[in-house]
């Protein structure tokens, strides 16, 4: 057991080291599991870090930390991308990490102050709504989706008429991967993620950011100091949850945070769990201390946690297979594949969310595609195929609206990061994305 924490906090600290200001403190809010680990680590150093670290052992230390699974054998748990998980403990046994014990902290190192009254100010606050789901789809074309030519009856005949259409919603690439890394951090497709990371490749060690918070170069697995929308939530103090369908391990059991080893090849069975469905580990900033482990978990158990309006996270995000997310030629032989099966996910999964008490109180749906199969023969000249539309459904939306206005995946995240008060992220920040929050919010849009 000791062995398995002085991994976790070896992962911690050296993510940790890497990073000074608020990129350290966004980090480090976003891991209940590694608090412990971290506190270890910066109590010994100076400065910002042991400040920040005794603070948060004082004040999350008597939370319940939620349980690290280990990792299956052939697949990647947390940290498994820049360092290797300690010998001869829980993880190397295969059995699951307890929660740690809280450390106390040395009687040498100073009380952490209160903050400040402007530091309590600037803590983010949601709008008025509270609860965001995505669902993530691949589109068939816009046409066959929404338009007279629709594939998806339940889509375009049920849902779109109970929402508002963003009818010029646009793809950065046809790679579903690459779309929905944009969608969660603002970082732009790279030719590894274009290609959907075929093999799970870190990025070379001499990639940097930008002063755009842009990882340079081509790669999968972010550096950590490439923060999602998901570090930004829990900095936030809100909650999120990445329900992934088929996300099992080699033994066929349901499992968190799946992911190949560095230099794997990420093949899954027809209609399985492949990672580049789930966007979110590729991402060291969650890897590293935990926060995927504990947040990126099977599909099965969002009925569940729909059911009671605590239990639901303020940001859920809902990846299908590539089968059902209605990928052409993923699927089993013999089973429905392409706008049937992604419209058969939508009728068995959307209903449940309206139906639950987050989404009633103060909910938003918001349906994307984040892939494009190729167009039809019988497609119009001309047809975009990386114009796919999106949907949003609140009782802050009026019923069968449309906005024309240009959005895209950065438009995704930014919206989506104002919903929450947050700072954008990546390009998600420049000023050429547009965004779809404003109407959300209560407030007025330019020109109004």
């Amino acid at each position: 057991m000791k062995a398995a924490i002085a991994g976790i906090a070896k992962r911690a600290a050296a993510a940790a080291a890497t990073l000074t200001g608020k990129r350290f403190g966004l980090l480090v809010a976003s891991s209940l599991v590694a608090t412990t680990g971290i506190v270890a680590a910066a109590l010994t150093g100076t400065g910002e870090s042991g400040a920040l670290a005794a603070l948060l052992g004082r004040s999350l230390a008597s939370d319940s930390t939620p349980v690290a699974t280990a990792p299956a054998p052939g697949r990647s748990s947390p940290g498994a991308g820049s360092s290797a998980p300690a010998q001869g403990g829980a993880e190397a046994a295969g059995g699951p990490l307890a929660s740690p014990a809280p450390i106390a902290a040395p009687a040498s190192v100073p009380a952490a102050k209160e903050p400040a009254p402007e530091q309590a100010a600037n803590t983010p606050e949601a709008g008025r709504i509270k609860h965001v789901f995505v669902i993530s789809l691949t589109s068939p074309g816009y046409e066959q989706s929404f338009g007279s030519q629709s594939q998806m009856p339940y889509l375009s005949g049920t849902l779109r008429p109970q929402g508002q259409l963003l009818s010029e919603y646009a793809l950065l690439d046809d790679s579903g991967l690459a779309n929905q890394i944009a969608a969660i951090s603002g970082q732009p497709p790279n030719p590894a993620t274009a290609a959907d990371c075929i093999t799970y490749e870190e990025f070379p060690a001499t990639a940097k950011l930008d002063g755009r918070g842009v990882v340079g170069g081509s790669g999968c697995a972010y550096p950590v100091e490439a923060l999602t929308v998901a570090d930004q939530l829990t900095s936030g103090q809100f909650s999120w949850h990445a329900y992934v369908e088929g996300m099992v391990d080699e033994t066929g059991g349901p499992h968190n945070c799946v992911y190949p080893g560095p230099g794997e090849a990420d093949a899954g069975e027809p209609g399985g769990y492949v990672a580049s469905q789930n966007p979110f580990v590729y991402f060291h900033s969650l890897l590293d201390v935990g926060g995927c482990a504990i947040n990126d978990v099977p599909l099965e158990e969002l009925s569940g946690d729909l059911a009671k309006l605590e239990k639901t996270p303020n940001y859920s995000y809902i990846a299908p297979t590539q089968c059902t997310a209605g990928m052409v030629g993923k699927c089993p032989a013999g089973a429905a594949e392409g706008a049937a099966s992604a419209d058969a996910f939508l009728a068995e999964w959307a209903p449940k969310i309206l139906a639950s008490p987050a989404y009633e109180k103060d909910g938003l749906l918001i349906v994307n595609f984040a892939a494009a199969n190729p167009l039809s023969a019988d497609a119009p000249p001309g047809t975009d195929p990386l114009r796919v539309g999106a949907l949003l459904l609140s009782r802050f939306v009026a019923p069968g609206a449309t906005d024309a206005g240009a959005y895209n995946p950065y438009s995704l995240l930014r919206s989506t990061e104002e919903l929450f008060g947050l700072e954008p992220l990546g390009l998600a920040a420049t000023s050429k994305v547009k965004s779809f929050a404003a109407p959300l919010l209560g407030e007025k849009t330019r020109g109004d």
